[in-house]
């Protein structure tokens, strides 16, 4: 190959090197590729001592009464008074039976009672409030926006100051000291369908919504068959916390209810508690019903938590 200098002379010149033939004293040949001083450098990040050390602290602080009821419910009425260790003891069986004989087995029918109020609640509650968060996120219609915020308003009021305007409700149209008397005040939940509205807005995708409509889909067809699957994650969150709010309700039952074959969890051992003063073998079987009651809550999480899935729905519009 040659040159051709300005004057028209030609001169040899040393040939081109390959640009994709690497030197043997190059980077490729040791190994080595050569970092761009432009790029990031990326750190791995270390967990800060003090923000471990204050996870540590919550966490004893949460799961130390646990761990305390689950060691008392193990001794008998003497170790519970006599003994304050966490050492556990060999009572738990004979306490679960005397709980089980006490007043032929109206624990039991307390648990049953909670299942229901708990179970049909929440998912009623879940039906509502995805139906009405899914109906904010993706309709527009008049007063839409006076609607949420008068929801917003709802989450902000706790469910204590509403009992007895609820009680005095319920008994004009004589629902107190009924079934339905704890359960129709727990279906509407202004959270429940705040999460929804939210979580619609963000799943649900506009485009699918306007697909199934131009193949002539109904509006509750689409509802039913396409936006519930995308919210699928958002109302089993919504099912939970629906779920534990009802099962660990005391006010509205406690002020709704007079028949204690009618009373939940809450109710039932707070009457075995108020007992306790005069019969202090009570205690006993109070600690060993809290223990038992909190086991339904724990397998309620383990066999759900398979459902908090993220990106349900990717790759719906395509």
């Amino acid at each position: 190959m040659t040159t051709i200098d300005l004057d028209g002379s030609h001169d040899a010149a040393a040939p081109v090197p390959d640009p994709t033939r690497a030197s043997s004293t190059g980077p490729r040949a040791s190994g080595k590729v050569p970092r761009d001083p432009a790029a990031p450098r990326l750190h791995a990040e270390r967990p800060s001592i003090v923000s471990t050390v204050l996870l540590l602290i919550g966490a004893v602080y949460c799961l130390f009464p646990v761990l305390w009821v689950v060691m008392a419910s193990t001794k008998d009425g003497g170790e519970l008074f006599s003994t304050f260790t966490l050492a556990p003891s060999g009572h738990l069986l004979d306490n679960v039976v005397a709980l089980t004989q006490y007043r032929d087995g109206l624990f039991w029918r307390w648990m049953l009672n909670t299942a229901l109020y708990a179970g049909i609640g929440a998912i009623a509650s879940t039906f509502v409030s995805a139906l009405s968060g899914y109906v904010l996120a993706k309709f527009e219609f008049p007063g839409k926006k006076v609607v949420f915020n008068v929801l917003l308003m709802g989450v902000l009021v706790p469910g204590v100051i509403l009992a007895i305007p609820q009680y005095f409700l319920l008994a004009n149209v004589g629902l107190t000291n009924t079934f339905w008397g704890v359960l129709l005040p727990q279906i509407i939940s202004p959270y429940g369908i705040y999460l929804a509205r939210i979580y619609a807005a963000a799943a649900v995708p506009t485009d699918v919504i306007e697909a199934a409509r131009t193949e002539g889909a109904r509006e509750m067809g689409i509802f039913g068959r396409i936006a519930v699957p995308m919210l699928l994650p958002g109302l089993v969150t919504i099912f939970l916390f629906q779920f534990v709010a009802i099962w660990n309700n005391f006010m509205l039952p406690y002020i709704m209810l007079g028949d204690d074959s009618l009373f939940p969890l809450t109710v039932g051992l707070n009457g075995l508690l108020n007992q306790g003063a005069s019969a202090p073998a009570l205690y006993t079987l109070v600690i060993t019903g809290a223990l038992l009651s909190v086991i339904p809550l724990i397998a309620i999480f383990l066999v759900l938590q398979r459902f908090w899935k993220v990106d349900l729905a990717a790759g719906a519009v395509k």
